[in-house]
């Protein structure tokens, strides 16, 4: 696990990256925004507000290098705990960036899409939610994952729950389940598990994000808060990922 530390100043591009070794699927903790907004002595939700052009500016990078699959931590199930003026400007802006970026999105052939459970979100949030998953089902040349109410031990209790049911419905067998039967239950499902998490902001932990799908994911940490984090930066993890050995527990 690499962690990097960047001055402000430190843009300069001092790596090339194979095109042929691009990690399929990223996924990044957005991590950081409270700490930016205290650093320029501004409330918490103009750090969230400053997080959502880093996520503008990430996905047009990830398009443009040709990664085929994005996952964006947004809002985890813990999150609610948080002051209700917080929890409140998060919804206002995601709201906000899904009315204002969908057709460019669309456009770009972006496929948005979400992972868990929207049915305690605001309405106006689910409604914009549905209508851009709607609008962009058709598009193949990115997926674009927002984990909104999520956390993964709540996805694995609930794939379980699922499961369970179809046992006593007799849909299934005990003796059919698997791995692979499992992944059919989770929010996840025909997505790939992540090749590369990131997580910006100083902090080295997973905060309950895609237990079950990081298995063998390579880790990239760094002390930048997220809305200070650029295309470079991207690159830079990417950089770092092809470096490295993945055998997966086996033996080259």
């Amino acid at each position: 696990m690499l962690k990097i530390f960047r001055t402000k100043k430190e843009h300069k591009e001092d790596f090339e990256l194979d095109m042929d070794n691009m990690p399929n699927h990223i996924a990044i903790i957005m991590d950081g925004n409270g700490r930016w907004a205290k650093e320029q002595s501004l409330p918490r939700s103009m750090g969230h507000k400053a997080g959502m052009e880093t996520i503008r500016l990430i996905l047009k990078e990830a398009t443009r290098l040709g990664i085929k699959n994005l996952t964006l931590y947004a809002f985890s199930t813990e999150n609610w705990s948080r002051p209700k003026d917080e929890v409140g400007a998060i919804m206002n802006l995601l709201v906000t960036y899904l009315k204002k970026e969908l057709r460019e999105c669309h456009e770009n052939g972006v496929r948005m899409n979400v992972l868990g459970d929207t049915s305690k979100l605001p309405a106006e949030c689910q409604k914009v939610l549905n209508e851009a998953i709607e609008t962009t089902k058709n598009n193949i040349k990115i997926n674009l994952n927002f984990a909104l109410n999520y956390g993964g031990r709540d996805e694995i209790v609930r794939a379980i729950k699922l499961i369970s049911s179809d046992i006593k419905n007799n849909k299934i067998s005990e003796e059919e389940i698997n791995e692979k039967l499992v992944e059919k239950y989770l929010y996840t499902k025909g997505i790939p598990d992540p090749d590369l998490i990131i997580r910006p902001s100083g902090e080295q932990r997973l905060s309950n994000f895609l237990l079950w799908q990081c298995a063998y994911s390579e880790f990239w940490y760094s002390n930048i808060n997220w809305p200070d984090f650029k295309e470079v930066d991207l690159k830079r993890a990417i950089a770092d990922y092809q470096n490295r050995d993945r055998r997966f527990g086996k033996v080259k």
